[in-house]
C-alpha cells in the first residue's frame, strides 16, 4: 500500500500571497522530512534556479499577518523570514532534492496545486454561469412586472368600460312617468266635426 500524503493536508499548507499561491520553506522541510536551514542551503547554493516569481521572502508584514490567521501558532520565534514557494518555485525545487521521500511528497504537492487549479476554474464557470442565470430572472421579472401592469391597466380599462354599460343599461331600466299632456289625435279631420 502507497503512503501518499492527505491533499487536504497540502492544501493547508498553501496560502495566498502577492497574488500567487505558495508553500512556506518550514512547511515543505516538515513535508520533506529535513530541517528548514538544510532545504534552504540547497535552494541558496542554487538561486539562479529560482527567480522572484519562483521563490520570494516573506515580508516582515506579510508574515504577521499570515501568523495572525492562526489560534495557536507553533510558528515561534524566526531568526529569518520564510521564503515562499510558488508553483513554478516548488517544481525546480523537486529537482534539488532527489530521496524518494521527496519525489512522492513533490508528485502529491503537484497533485494538490492542479486540484486547487481545477477548484477555482471549477467554481469560476459556475459562477459565470449562475450570474447569467441571475440576468436571466431579473429580465423575466422585469418583464412579468410589466406584463402584470399591462394587464392591470387593461383590467382598469375594461372596468370602466363594464361600468358604462351597467349605467347605460340602468339608465334605459328607469322607467319615465307616463306624460299626462292629452295628445292630439293624428290623422285627417272632417268637417262635418265627426
Amino acid at each position: 500500500m502507497e503512503n501518499t500524503l492527505e491533499p487536504i493536508r497540502i492544501e493547508s499548507l498553501i496560502y495566498e500571497i502577492r497574488g500567487h499561491k505558495v508553500m512556506l520553506d518550514r512547511d515543505l522541510a516538515k513535508l520533506y522530512g529535513v530541517e528548514t536551514k538544510v532545504l534552504n542551503q540547497a535552494v541558496k547554493r542554487n538561486l539562479k534556479r529560482f527567480p522572484e516569481d519562483f521563490m520570494f521572502r516573506l515580508t516582515h508584514q506579510e508574515y504577521e499577518i499570515l501568523k495572525s490567521q492562526f489560534v495557536t501558532s507553533s510558528w515561534g520565534g524566526t531568526r529569518k523570514l520564510p521564503f515562499a514557494f510558488t508553483e513554478q518555485g516548488l517544481a525546480m525545487l523537486s529537482g534539488l532534492l532527489n530521496s524518494d521521500i521527496a519525489i512522492k511528497v513533490n508528485i502529491e504537492i503537484m497533485r494538490t496545486f492542479v486540484t486547487i487549479r481545477q477548484y477555482i476554474y471549477t467554481t469560476h464557470h459556475f459562477s459565470s454561469e449562475l450570474i447569467a442565470i441571475k440576468a436571466k430572472l431579473e429580465l423575466l421579472e422585469r418583464n412579468d412586472e410589466d406584463n402584470l401592469e399591462a394587464i392591470n391597466d387593461l383590467s382598469e380599462d375594461i372596468r370602466q368600460e363594464i361600468d358604462t354599460i351597467y349605467q347605460a343599461i340602468a339608465a334605459l331600466s328607469v322607467k319615465e312617468p307616463a306624460d299626462t299632456t292629452p295628445r292630439q289625435k293624428i290623422g285627417f279631420r272632417t268637417h262635418s266635426g265627426q
